[in-house]
């Protein structure tokens, strides 16, 4: 479903990133609940079938139009095959949301981590995902059952290949639970790692995460040479793995989200408007996926002005309207708050900056969190070892 000629609605159920670990799990004899969704519909199961043993390698911000794009870059992963095409990543388009909605195997209305900063209702506060520890809860905040734990609970071994630092999050808890997590000091360990998870059980489900591209991107622009330099790491460690893999093994590779440079000319500073406060409560999200939260009996009067203001800067629309257009999947009632009364997702290359209130994030190179093809688009490469092919 389209929204609006640039932006579109993520095919839940169909080929996104909730569809990933539920079709792995699938073809190593474990089908975890989606409710409605169903169980395989990447046909994983046939593409993995005689595999043994599976890692899923995502890293962070490799949009699948940035691999196109700088395919004499990354000859490793332009090699590997697609064998379902491009998937999408769910809605907003960033890591705390995604990375729950691949842990979970559901969309993002289901698992209820639903940005990257969101209100917690009723305590007058926010919570950024990628700073949360154990308030709240992760168990209560993020209440379904992971992908990991359900594997886990049939017999097959599953393990968490990832940075040390991130052992523990509420992050980490809420999209990783039920897995053997082992910390990681970088892109050699890390394929040192995945490896050797893979070689540890005749059996097993093994997930690797790389943030490092994502935040040179985000840093230092996508355009950049830092960020083609970190690129031909990723290629680098990609086919270490590769090289590695055990015979009855396979590599999937895939991402997050995408990821866009933003000029100077298309960024709206939000504090610099004085009217786009009035009547607001909270202000969350990111520069191009915002929640705006109303002061009670203001939404309609902040929904007027951010439209009249933002015009075709933004998609812009009621909490109601954004959650039937189906972006997040179906949002239960116990989550629903934690979506702004209004939702912006900025088109084209627009940010919505805060230079006074997020001094930092405004000052970014590159950004993601919206529905253009170039965030949402991610890859599914894949490779076989030698007694697959």
């Amino acid at each position: 479903m389209t929204l609006l000629a640039d932006l579109a609605v993520p095919a839940y159920g169909t080929a996104t990133l909730a569809d990933v670990l539920p079709g792995v799990a699938a073809a190593l004899g474990v089908t975890p609940a989606r409710g409605d969704l169903p169980a395989d519909p990447l046909g994983l199961t046939a593409t993995l079938a005689g595999a043994r043993r599976v890692a899923v390698l995502l890293v962070d911000g490799l949009g699948a139009d940035l691999v196109r794009a700088h395919a004499d870059l990354a000859p490793t992963l332009a090699a590997l095959s697609a064998p379902v095409g491009d998937l999408a990543a769910p809605c907003p388009s960033t890591t705390p949301v995604s990375l729950a909605t691949l842990g979970t195997g559901l969309p993002p209305g289901s698992h209820g981590i639903l940005g990257f900063v969101t209100d917690v209702p009723g305590e007058d506060r926010t919570l950024t995902h990628t700073q949360w520890q154990d308030d709240p809860d992760p168990a209560v905040w993020q209440q379904c059952p992971t992908v990991f734990e359900q594997a886990a609970a049939a017999g097959l071994p599953v393990t968490v290949v990832a940075p040390w630092s991130f052992a523990g999050s509420g992050l980490s808890v809420s999209a990783y639970r039920g897995a053997t997590y082992t910390g990681t000091v970088g892109a050699g360990d890390l394929s040192a790692q995945v490896l050797r998870a893979l070689r540890a059980a005749p059996r097993g489900l093994v997930y690797g995460y790389f943030a490092d591209l994502d935040l040179t991107g985000h840093v230092r622009g996508v355009g950049s040479d830092s960020w083609r330099a970190q690129l031909q790491l990723v290629d680098r460690m990609v086919a270490q793995v590769v090289d590695g893999l055990p015979d009855d093994a396979a590599l999937l590779v895939t991402a997050d989200h995408g990821m866009l440079d933003v000029p100077a000319g298309t960024r709206l500073d939000l504090d610099a408007h004085p009217d786009l406060a009035e009547g607001v409560r909270v202000l969350a999200g990111e520069p191009r996926a915002r929640y705006v939260h109303a002061l009670p009996g203001a939404a309609d009067d902040v929904l007027a002005r951010w439209q009249e203001v933002l015009a075709e800067r933004a998609w812009v629309v009621a909490r109601d309207e954004a959650v039937a257009s189906g972006i997040f999947g179906p949002v239960d009632d116990a989550v629903v708050e934690r979506i702004g009364d209004v939702v912006a997702l900025a088109r084209g290359t627009w940010a919505l900056t805060a230079t006074d209130r997020e001094p930092g994030p405004s000052r970014l190179a590159a950004y993601h969190g919206s529905l253009t093809a170039t965030e949402l688009a991610i890859p599914l490469l894949l490779a076989r070892g030698r007694a697959l092919s």
